[in-house]
């Protein structure tokens, strides 16, 4: 079937649930999975920040906890025998979902959905809607 899983994770109890599931899902088929995390953009821009002292401290944090993320999924992968690559980037999350599976090969994304509805759906906005509606790859949603 699928040879290939992207899973998106955003280190949230629901995006961990997620995570249990596509590695039994990837375990089951015998596919290959690559873990996938977006580091939070600098939320500040000026010409001369690039050096920055506190912006150079917010990206040593954000991919301090983008590789926390993705070591739980190894760890959790490695605990059901399955092997793991891994991947991060600075983007818009949903662009940066749908460049890693281009970028690795894959034939399906696994994510989360936070399920927001409504007004909050339409002001919060959901990356995984964004994924389905851009993405030329299935894409499993996990809730």
């Amino acid at each position: 079937m699928f040879k290939h899983i992207l899973l998106a994770t955003d280190g949230s109890e629901l995006s961990k649930m997620a995570m249990d599931a596509a590695i039994g899902f990837v375990k089951a088929g015998g596919a290959r999975l690559t873990a996938y995390t977006c580091m939070e953009e600098y939320p500040y821009v000026a010409s001369g920040d690039a050096g920055h002292p506190r912006r150079k401290a917010f990206e040593e944090q954000e991919a301090a906890h983008a590789s926390a993320r993705l070591e739980a999924v190894v760890a959790a992968a490695r605990a059901a025998g399955v092997t793991c690559e891994t991947d991060m980037t600075t983007s818009v999350p949903y662009k940066g979902i749908i460049d890693a599976a281009a970028r690795h090969g894959c034939d399906v994304i696994f994510m989360a959905s936070h399920g927001r509805r409504g007004l909050e759906g339409l002001l919060v906005g959901s990356e995984t809607q964004k994924v389905l509606t851009h993405c030329r790859v299935p894409v499993l949603v996990y809730r």
